[in-house]
């Protein structure tokens, strides 16, 4: 019989950094979840669409590196927000590899719906908008750290 692994601290589930933020992630993208149905999006729509909103006439290429995703996974995305109507998808004058994304009316006016979505996500953390802010801000600080070390 093998004897039992001796407990190490530095290898709780609990104790992992890891793990706070993957599990923290997969409750926020659930809390998320009805509120963007209403507007007919998914999550990673959702992100799409917050960088269109943010810099329309933005390449995939753009629009690729801004949501840390690779292109590829990102054009058939881009193409259910096509069909949706909310985008559209044009071929540069300059360089017809290059595809720049706009906007359409109705993804103007999605945009205006989704303004009451930060309202609800912060009532649904429980915390402050001070103290939201600040863990936003060293979650990037995190992002930032771990990316300059790839």
């Amino acid at each position: 019989m093998t004897p039992p692994l001796q407990p190490c601290d530095e290898l709780l589930l609990d104790n992992q950094l890891c793990f706070a933020l993957y599990s923290t992630s997969l409750l926020m993208t659930k809390t998320y979840k009805p509120l963007l149905q209403a507007l007919g999006l998914t999550y990673p729509q959702y992100l799409a669409m917050l960088v269109l909103w943010e810099n329309e006439g933005i390449t995939v290429s753009e629009i690729s590196a801004r949501m840390l995703t690779d292109p590829g996974s990102l054009t058939p995305l881009l193409k259910r927000l096509e069909s949706e109507g909310l985008l559209q998808r044009r071929r540069s004058t300059e360089d017809e590899r290059i595809v720049r994304l706009y906007l359409t009316d109705k993804g103007r006016a999605l945009h205006e719906q989704a303004k009451s979505l930060p309202a609800c996500i912060l009532k649904a953390t429980g915390l402050d908008l001070q103290n939201l802010a600040e863990l936003r801000d060293n979650l990037m600080e995190l992002r930032r750290n771990l990316q300059s070390t790839l």
